[in-house]
């Protein structure tokens, strides 16, 4: 449910509510937050909630280092683990300059202005995520090891999954939030586990995959385990992955989804840098499931985009070289710029790779280009991209390709 200001006033001074936590998040996305009184909420919804911005990865040092919070109130939600008595609620937050700019840097706010330049020019995308996770055991002193939780493989059931339960509270906890989980399970690696939403418009489906990992970190926090959202958090198992489900509308018999697909792949190489953002995120490429070329097919999971078995309204994309580490507003706003540059220079798709990537021959191999093979790679074909400078401030691109 999307409320309006004055709901969120009322919600506040009716049900008990004490803390109020502004949300947004820094360049990489990693989630943030200020918590406010209910008698300081006027405030921020007129004014703003001003904070220093000096000490957050890409927003500034300390010569100009005020910045103001502005809650968004159609993203107001409860957050169920906290007290029943004195609740606290969450709202996304929008940044500025004290003189009410937009801050270049606020990463939920190009994606919005990503869906505003795709809806001036007739399209409306949805995304729907699939991240997946490893539970890690934690030490006597209440630290994080490498040991995983269990021993299962890909659906595998309790007493094997011994995720099942976790799983099972995460899944409630997001139902509570208003967001809907379509599947769980337990995936190839030890102690590695996998939840996906229901498709949903960009802005939400972006905020969702942020607040979904706060869910698991604290899920799995409260029954002593760490959840690992890393890419390869192990280094002979299966990597971490942010498979991204995408569609277009209107799609006059699927050609819009063709030609989305088709910018995607042209783009990819340029955006991989935002896409997988750590040292890490390289390791995954090529192996258990994880792209290492440049390809499409249906339902095949072994390229880099599939269309999956689906009909009507849930027919989609599925970009599958991303990972958890990624920030997903910029990893959707860069996915609906390049899906509008494919539709509106109706680029072809190239021909489908309908056979095993990972069992083919190195003389069909060559045919294909390879995905960046290390972030240094990835950051310079970042830095080179007219792509890329037209949508991402530059500010945002010096964090990525040097960090």
């Amino acid at each position: 449910m999307k409320y309006s200001k004055e709901e969120v006033l009322q919600y506040v001074q009716e049900d008990d509510v004490k803390f109020i936590r502004l949300a947004f998040c820094d360049v990489f996305g990693k989630q943030k937050n200020i918590s406010i009184m209910p008698d300081e909420l006027l405030r921020a919804f007129e004014y703003g909630i001003a904070f220093d911005a000096s000490a957050i990865a890409g927003f500034g040092d300390e010569t100009y280092s005020d910045l103001l919070l502005h809650p968004d109130p159609q993203t107001l939600m409860l957050l169920p683990w906290r007290p029943e008595h004195g609740k606290v609620v969450r709202m996304f937050s929008s940044v500025s300059y004290p003189d009410g700019t937009p801050f270049a840097c606020d990463t939920r706010s190009l994606l919005k202005r990503a869906i505003e330049d795709a809806k001036a020019a007739g399209y409306t995308f949805s995304f729907g995520a699939e991240q997946e996770f490893y539970l890690f055991t934690l030490d006597e002193n209440g630290n994080p090891t490498k040991q995983p939780y269990d021993h299962a493989g890909y659906m595998d059931i309790a007493p094997d999954d011994r995720g099942e339960n976790i799983r099972r509270e995460i899944c409630l906890t997001l139902e509570q939030m208003g967001i809907r989980p379509e599947s769980s399970h337990h995936e190839e690696g030890p102690g590695q586990n996998e939840i996906d939403f229901r498709y949903s418009d960009a802005l939400t489906a972006a905020d969702n995959a942020l607040t979904f990992q706060t869910i698991v970190k604290t899920v799995a926090r409260s029954n002593g385990l760490y959840a690992d959202f890393s890419a390869k958090p192990l280094e002979h198992a299966p990597g971490n992955g942010f498979h991204i489900n995408m569609s277009v509308k209107p799609d006059k018999g699927s050609e819009n989804l063709c030609y989305m697909i088709a910018g995607i792949l042209d783009k990819v190489e340029e955006m991989t840098a935002f896409l997988n953002p750590t040292k890490e995120s390289y390791q995954r490429f090529g192996v258990s499931k994880a792209p290492g070329y440049v390809s499409w097919s249906s339902e095949n999971r072994s390229q880099l985009v599939r269309i999956p078995a689906a009909v009507g309204e849930y027919r989609r994309a599925e970009l599958r070289s991303p990972d958890p580490t990624a920030n997903p507003y910029l990893a959707f706003t860069l996915m609906i710029y390049a899906g509008l540059y494919g539709i509106s220079h109706k680029l072809d798709l190239p021909k489908a790779a309908n056979f095993n990537l990972y069992k083919a021959d190195a003389s069909i191999l060559a045919q294909y280009k390879k995905l960046p093979s290390d972030l240094h790679t990835a950051c310079n074909l970042a830095a080179s991209s007219d792509f890329i400078k037209q949508y991402i401030p530059a500010a945002i691109l010096e964090m990525y390709c040097n960090q």
